[in-house]
């Protein structure tokens, strides 16, 4: 892991506020716990992520508390803290609500995005089909925010409560998900196409055709992430 340094005070945009050592850290290990880096369930290590990352242990409680706060790590009293590790049944309880909400996302997104929204989507799919073939097909992880599909269209929805949903507390979690799935053969480009459609159908602001397409993709991410699930338990078996 690198080791985490301070930002050169240039490189913060006026009025933002600078970023602690508590917000590097805490960015680093949510995004290696998305990608797999920490094991589900696996300890969380102070004295040696302190070591690794190069920082004392007060910033680097602060992070492990907000990633709790991200439902990214449990902590335990007398026990520690723990990355998360989802269960069948937790992980389909997370994708039903994405199924719905993500759906109504991008119905309104659907009547709401302007052409330059629906351009800025299709060059975020350009980017992502050169990752797809840099993959080999193999994998298709999008980074958080505005390098993230599903990210951009619930912020084109323009319904803040929605956002704050999909994109906040949830929005972490979704990712954990959604990255099981992405490693899959024959599902990064499936996916792949599947956001093509979505966007074809907000561009001709037909709504309830977005909303379908946005269900029925997260329905078979689902149904990836099921098999995916079961094949695991038989083989742990």
């Amino acid at each position: 892991m690198p080791e985490i340094v301070d930002i050169p005070t240039e490189n913060i945009a006026v009025g933002a506020k600078p970023k602690t050592l508590a917000d590097e850290v805490f960015s680093q290990m949510r995004d290696a716990i998305v990608c797999g880096d920490f094991a589900p369930g696996s300890k969380i290590n102070e004295p040696q992520l302190a070591s690794q990352y190069g920082i004392s242990r007060g910033p680097l409680r602060e992070a492990i508390r907000r990633l709790e706060g991200a439902k990214l790590v449990e902590i335990k009293p007398n026990a520690g803290a723990k990355v998360i590790s989802l269960n069948k049944s937790q992980a389909i309880e997370i994708y039903e609500i994405r199924e719905s909400l993500e759906g109504l996302a991008c119905r309104l997104a659907a009547e709401k995005a302007s052409a330059e929204d629906c351009r800025r989507l299709r060059d975020l799919l350009t980017a992502h089909e050169a990752q797809i073939q840099s993959e080999d097909g193999r994998l298709y992880y999008q980074k958080a925010g505005d390098l993230d599909f599903h990210y951009q269209i619930v912020s084109l929805s323009g319904n803040q409560r929605l956002f704050d949903l999909l994109c906040g507390e949830l929005y972490h979690l979704l990712r954990l998900c959604r990255m099981k799935t992405s490693s899959q053969p024959s599902r990064p480009e499936r996916a792949f196409r599947e956001h093509h459609h979505i966007v074809d159908a907000i561009e001709q602001g037909d709504g309830g055709l977005a909303e379908i397409l946005m269900q029925r993709h997260i329905a078979n991410a689902k149904k990836t992430l099921v098999l995916n699930i079961n094949q695991l338990d038989k083989e742990d078996n």
